[in-house]
């Protein structure tokens, strides 16, 4: 059983109907599984998808004055895409607390950014039914806004290339690793922390239920963190 109660310390909410978020982390693949058609998190991606596009629409509008639509459009397609809410979702460790069939869970399903991305909006929805919509615009604040760091040109590249593009702007000849710092967990639900240096200086730790995704979670953070150094 998924244990909701860390999932929503990292969400870092609490629900008052904890049934809400079960239901978002529910593939449809386990609803058919057992049995139980329309009891997974479809419903829940479709109204996220809306409540998403409002607040990034919203937030496009506040934070650019000077932008005009075109550009605004572009913005908000490059912040709501499926690599974009996929990074979101691995960020917020989502991979591990999804409710998959156990054909899903073998195909590699915890890691698929289609299906990441997709629950990512359902939580998003579950969030905004729960607690309405200042609450679920938290959340997009600590995990979709902040992809703009990267300006609408990275945030639909996966994470390790953009933190590269970053680094390399300033300083080409800059070497970045990634490193394995810990791996847990049985064979079927592993677990592992990746970490990535900069001319051996820590900027950025992740994690992920594959080595792939833990280290584009790290380079989320590098990025974040580099941005911030470099304004």
């Amino acid at each position: 059983m998924v244990d909701l109660t860390r999932c929503m310390d990292r969400l870092g909410y609490r629900f008052h109907n904890v049934g809400l978020l079960r239901r978002a982390l529910t593939h449809s693949s386990l609803a058919a599984e057992q049995h139980r058609l329309g009891e997974d998190n479809e419903r829940l991606e479709y109204l996220g998808d809306a409540v998403l596009e409002h607040l990034v629409s919203r937030y496009i509008y506040d934070a650019h004055p000077e932008m005009r639509e075109g550009a605004m459009t572009r913005l908000r397609s490059a912040l709501v895409c499926e690599g974009a809410l996929s990074a979101a979702a691995r960020r917020l460790g989502l991979g591990e607390d999804l409710l998959l069939s156990r054909g899903e869970e073998q195909c590699g399903g915890r890691d698929k950014d289609s299906i990441l991305s997709d629950a990512f909006e359902a939580v998003l929805a579950a969030v905004y039914l729960d607690g309405g919509l200042d609450e679920a615009r938290v959340l997009a604040e600590k995990y979709v806004f902040c992809a703009e760091s990267g300006g609408d040109k990275t945030s639909s590249k996966d994470s390790k290339t953009a933190f590269q593009e970053m680094v390399h702007a300033d300083h080409k000849g800059r070497s970045i690793r990634y490193e394995l710092v810990n791996e847990s967990g049985p064979d079927h639900k592993k677990a592992f922390t990746m970490r990535v240096l900069v001319d051996d200086v820590e900027w950025g730790v992740g994690q992920g239920p594959s080595k792939q995704a833990a280290g584009q979670a790290a380079a989320q953070m590098a990025m974040e963190r580099y941005t911030q150094t470099c304004d």
